[in-house]
């Protein structure tokens, strides 16, 4: 019986003691694991570590001096102290996240949270006291990263899907898509439901649609299709810019109001919107046509024209003298003389070298020559917009460049699909400035005035046209 006690006790010591020892390891156990979550979260363990050394490294090498904030020319203070600009309160639109983080210095995982704390998810917003809205282009960054507008991409979506929509319904209906292109910008605008936001920006991007339409233009130019009509193009335009101008001085003058004013009025009135008539002509097929090439031609005039009324304007309002626009004008004229002899002399030895070089490089893809193409027209319309005449006149003297080569054709199969597009997107941002609950409002006065101008304009333009001596029907069409 002792025996059995003896074996009893011994087993228990045995257990006890193991039991000792387990709790022991895991008191270790635990004390090790504490002491090294401590190091971790100990800033000066940090500081000791591999990782610490790399963010030491990487603070001294890109620290806040880098910025050269002081030899900015745009930064805030010296803008303000070269009088470039005024001090004025604005409204910043708070976005949904939370900007009030402290700025902490570049630590290595950084690099992989760039992204979150960049995103553009709301562009910021200032707002004057005069209520004009102003979205940051370029906001404060410490590093360089890829800032994105997605409202802007928002809003081009917006654009593109409903000016897909409108034109496939009037195309369904048998009427031009280019009314369903109108109407979808009337409806998305600021007047309709206002989808979209950034209206600047959206009509900067679809500005492309003018530049090349008026380039595919100068891609199918043909000399010797407007050389028949130089003569009703050069001067009857000239004589209806001119007719408009003394029939809208003389009313006005009639009426009890200044000649300048009516004369302003009618220089707006002789001219037409080169985008709008081209779309229409080309959804006619009507560009070859007879009264196509005299409509053509009357825009190019107009355009080239515009430039040297612009001269006129400080003469119309009462700023300048008659001595000074007369002078004004001229130094437009030689600017533009100018501007296009050194583009024919351009066309003549440069341009078919350039052209050949791209076809030789775009052996394996047709990329290179068509982005070529591209910049070539953007960087003779810059060239025109920087000399005070018109993009809408560069872009078509550069297709009219490329138009006297061998390349043409193959120019506008390349370029045609840029064309559309942008071209729709244009015709959809002029439906967006179209106001409907105005129009609805004042649909009488304002539908009594385009019918009296339309028939005033169509009575002058005919008039014109006919007498040099074109049929009825080739002046109707005018």
């Amino acid at each position: 019986m002792r025996g059995i006690c003896a074996l009893f006790f011994i087993c228990d010591l045995i257990v006890f003691i193991t039991s000792v020892a387990v709790i022991d390891a895991r008191s270790a156990v635990e004390i090790n694991v504490t002491a090294v979550l401590a190091n971790i979260s100990d800033p000066r363990s940090r500081e000791d570590s591999f990782v610490g050394m790399i963010d030491r490294a990487l603070e001294k090498e890109f620290n806040d001096t880098d910025q050269n904030e002081a030899t900015d020319p745009d930064s805030f203070n010296n803008s303000v102290a070269g009088k470039q600009a005024v001090l004025e309160t604005v409204a910043r639109v708070k976005t949904k996240k939370n900007e009030t983080k402290e700025e902490k210095s570049f630590q290595l995982h950084d690099v992989f949270h760039l992204d979150d704390e960049n995103r553009a998810d709301d562009a910021p917003t200032l707002i004057d006291r005069n209520d004009n809205v102003f979205i940051i282009s370029n906001p404060k960054s410490k590093y360089p990263v890829l800032q994105l507008d997605l409202r802007l991409i928002l809003d081009l979506i917006i654009v593109i899907v409903s000016a897909t929509c409108g034109g496939i319904a009037f195309a369904c209906a048998g009427q031009p898509v280019i009314t369903g292109y109108l109407l979808a910008g009337s409806i998305i605008g600021p007047g309709g439901f206002s989808f979209v936001g950034e209206m600047v920006q959206v009509e900067t991007v679809a500005q492309f649609g003018v530049i090349f339409l008026l380039f595919a233009l100068g891609l199918e130019f043909s000399a010797t299709k407007l050389r028949v009509v130089r003569a009703v193009a050069v001067l009857g335009g000239l004589l209806q810019i001119f007719l408009f101008m003394c029939l809208c001085g003389i009313t006005v003058s009639l009426c009890g109001g200044k000649a300048s004013e009516g004369v302003f009025v009618g220089a707006f009135l002789s001219m037409s919107s080169t985008a709008v008539v081209l779309k229409f002509l080309m959804e006619r097929n009507s560009i070859s046509a007879l009264h196509g090439q005299v409509t053509i031609g009357t825009l190019i005039l107009q355009d080239c024209a515009v430039g040297l009324l612009f001269a006129l304007l400080p003469v119309l309002g009462g700023n300048s003298g008659v001595l000074q626009g007369v002078l004004s004008m001229t130094k437009s004229l030689v600017v533009l003389i100018t501007f296009l002899t050194i583009l024919t002399i351009v066309s003549w030895t440069c341009v078919p070298w350039f052209l050949k070089l791209m076809i030789s490089l775009s052996s394996q893809t047709n990329e290179l020559y068509q982005l070529a193409s591209v910049a070539f027209c953007l960087l003779v319309a810059w060239c025109s917009d920087k000399l005070g005449l018109s993009l809408e006149l560069g872009s078509f003297a550069a297709g009219v460049m490329i138009s006297t080569t061998d390349l043409g054709q193959h120019t506008l199969e390349q370029v045609e699909p840029i064309r559309n597009f942008f071209a729709a997107l244009f015709l959809a941002s002029i439906g967006m400035l179209s106001n409907v609950h105005f129009l609805w409002n004042h649909v009488d006065i304002l539908l009594a005035a385009v019918i009296l101008v339309i028939i005033i304009k169509t009575m002058v333009v005919a008039a014109v046209v006919k007498g040099f001596r074109y049929s009825n029907k080739t002046s109707i069409l005018v």
